[in-house]
């Protein structure tokens, strides 16, 4: 992991240069969250599993203090990493403790595989005190540059040939991209799926029914892209339509997969209610229209993200879909409006989908992108654009985070 610079390095240090709060970088499980927290020195790395670091966090922030000595420090540069913190039950009381009574004197960089996002809750807040940065896995934008600009889009950047194959073969996480060995890689993901339902569902959540969570794992692998049936879903894995639901958000709170909901203004007789299902590791899914679809998904998912964390403005992703059956696979909103709308296309297609034309005249967008994954790389700024174009998949990618 240590080979590939990432584009959160770039953050956490423009974070901590402009801002007194604390930093939360949340993601999967091996996306590379301790390799970037760690970049900076010096770091006192202080993590939960840590039956050591454990017994210390329990002594309250002034034990972490008195503990790591870190009144010998130079406060200006030493950052603190609280690793997977939120598994202790009392983890925001903890954190606001600290910050309270430190803040300004460290940089405090909270990182966990389960999300770290905690809303307005009586005494024990930490609205106000940190900024929450959303790590993803690799992505071609991302492979091209590692440092981010003063808007969203950037200019087309070359992408070498092996790279979506490569990306698309062993996924995103670090570790077996680089390797990029077939052997390697279904070891890993043998040891991460079980590291996920037998470690992280188990330390995070009160589902016993671990087996039966496993099937719906392997369902939604099958119908990433689909719509979600929760009626049908239910049927098949002998739950109540509540479970199904509410294990599917656990499974987005764990970074297994994420949805991806219908917008429906301005849209006559849009679909309202179905939210399709996409997976964060795209190389779990066998068929290769979607994981296509799944990949850019997840670069989409990326930047909003990204673009969103960093201040740039509110982003999201959602489809277009309508009781007619036109569909686009996917619209980018910013600030809540409609802003540029894709659909994937596995290889080159002449003809620009009447589905993309339709939507881009309904909604009034500037950009309409028809991805074609059988097109190589051209140097050229689509978001020049103002009408439906087809565009080489590294191109737009390029373009993004």
């Amino acid at each position: 992991m240590d080979k590939i610079k990432r584009i959160y390095e770039s953050v956490l240090k423009d974070h901590f240069s402009m801002n007194r709060q604390m930093a939360f970088l949340c993601g999967p499980r091996q996306v590379g969250k301790t390799t970037a927290a760690r970049k900076e020195v010096p770091v006192v790395y202080i993590n939960w599993d840590d039956q050591t670091d454990r017994q210390i966090i329990l002594k309250g922030p002034n034990g972490v203090y008195h503990h790591y000595k870190l009144a010998d420090f130079n406060k200006s540069n030493i950052q603190l990493v609280f690793d997977e913190i939120h598994k202790y039950p009392r983890w925001k009381q903890f954190l606001k403790g600290f910050f309270d009574k430190y803040q300004g004197d460290f940089k405090v960089l909270v990182t966990g595989s389960a999300r770290l996002n905690v809303f307005k809750r009586g005494g024990d807040s930490l609205m106000g005190r940190y900024f929450l940065y959303r790590m993803h896995p690799l992505s071609v934008g991302e492979m091209v540059r590692t440092t981010f600009g003063q808007s969203e889009i950037r200019q087309p950047a070359k992408v070498e040939k092996d790279l979506i194959p490569q990306l698309l073969k062993f996924g995103g996480f670090p570790e077996p991209f680089l390797k990029g060995d077939q052997r390697f890689y279904n070891r890993w993901k043998r040891m991460r799926t079980e590291q996920f339902f037998y470690e992280d569902v188990r330390d995070s959540t009160n589902i016993n029914a671990i087996a039966q969570l496993e099937i719906l794992s392997e369902i939604l692998k099958e119908r990433a892209g689909q719509l979600v049936n929760y009626s049908t879903l239910s049927n098949e894995i002998q739950v109540t339509v509540n479970t199904v639901k509410k294990w599917i958000e656990t499974l987005e709170s764990l970074y297994f997969c994420f949805r991806v909901r219908p917008w429906s203004n301005n849209i006559p007789k849009g679909l309202r209610k179905q939210p399709k299902i996409y997976l964060w590791d795209w190389s779990y899914i066998s068929d290769q229209g979607a994981r296509l679809e799944n990949f850019i998904a997840s670069h989409l998912l990326k930047a909003a993200h990204f673009w969103t964390d960093v201040g740039f403005g509110d982003y999201g992703v959602y489809f277009l879909r309508d009781k007619m059956k036109r569909e686009v696979d996917f619209l980018m909103i910013r600030n809540h409006k409609p802003w540029f709308i894709v659909e994937v296309k596995s290889s080159a297609n002449k003809r620009i989908s009447p589905a993309l034309e339709y939507f881009k005249n309904i909604l009034g967008i500037d950009h309409a992108f028809q991805v074609d994954f059988g097109t190589d790389f051209i140097q050229r700024d689509c978001f020049q654009e103002k009408r439906s174009i087809r565009v080489p998949a590294a191109t737009l990618l390029s373009q993004l985070v």
